[in-house]
């Protein structure tokens, strides 16, 4: 279980700081998909980078199974079981496909394995996976594989920061099933996702949302979403996913 207690964010913006996460508190149970959403510049990337370990906070604490993790590096969070997929994926010359998902995996896949999970995301294995993981490939290309690698490493947490920028439609309905699938499995894991997708939405078990950097509602699916529909919060029809890789 992830737990937050008072946890804020402040930046400095010329002479005054600005706090962008604002004394939250919250709890991510074991065996749970949250998706966090909200307008746009409220706070939903930075959270995600405090809980990874990418930013740290100004004030609060982060908890995950028990144990306090606040200034714990992202490499020490990585080993306890936190994984993070970024909005904008991490180019990484002379690496190949196969090797970085045998990396994240944590353990020597065979080309079979490490195909299945590029499969998940859409991309066909024979042309990607000895691939080097550069700017030869597009944005798109880059996010698939990057989830493929962290789908590869069964985190206890994983995070990811709106997995469906960049994604051509065909992919995303997928990626809704390779989550919906994931959602069925993580007994002991959780998984969040940021993102305004009603599609993402209809398959989370909690919705939180967050605004101005502070939490303006939180529940199940079933007693947030009808509220959200046809409001900035909520995108509908795969809005902003685009039409090609």
């Amino acid at each position: 279980m992830l737990q937050i207690k008072n946890l804020s964010f402040t930046v400095n913006d010329d002479s005054a700081g600005k706090e962008i996460i604002k004394n939250i508190s919250l709890e991510i149970p074991d065996g749970k998909l949250i998706v966090i959403t909200g307008p746009n510049g409220g706070g939903k990337s930075t959270l995600a980078k405090l809980i990874a370990g990418i930013e740290k906070p100004t004030s609060g604490q982060i908890l995950f199974n028990g144990e306090d993790i606040t200034d714990m590096s992202i490499t020490e969070r990585a080993k306890k079981g936190i994984a993070f997929a970024f909005q904008q994926p991490v180019k990484f010359k002379g690496i190949r496909v196969l090797d970085l998902i045998r990396l994240a995996a944590g353990r020597k896949l065979t080309i079979a394995d490490a195909c299945v999970y590029l499969s998940m995301v859409g991309l066909c294995a024979r042309e990607y996976i000895d691939r080097e993981v550069n700017s030869s490939l597009s944005g798109g290309e880059l996010k698939r594989i990057e989830i493929a690698t962290v789908l590869a490493r069964k985190s206890m947490l994983t995070l990811f920061d709106e997995p469906e920028a960049g994604i051509d439609l065909w992919s995303f309905g997928n990626l809704i099933e390779v989550f919906r699938k994931q959602r069925e499995e993580i007994a002991d894991r959780s998984i969040m996702i940021i993102s305004h997708q009603e599609r993402i939405l209809n398959i989370a078990d909690k919705i939180i949302v967050l605004g101005s950097g502070e939490i303006e509602k939180q529940g199940d699916r079933d007693e947030i979403l009808p509220g959200l529909i046809g409001t900035p919060a909520a995108v509908k029809n795969c809005q902003g996913v685009t039409e090609g890789v």
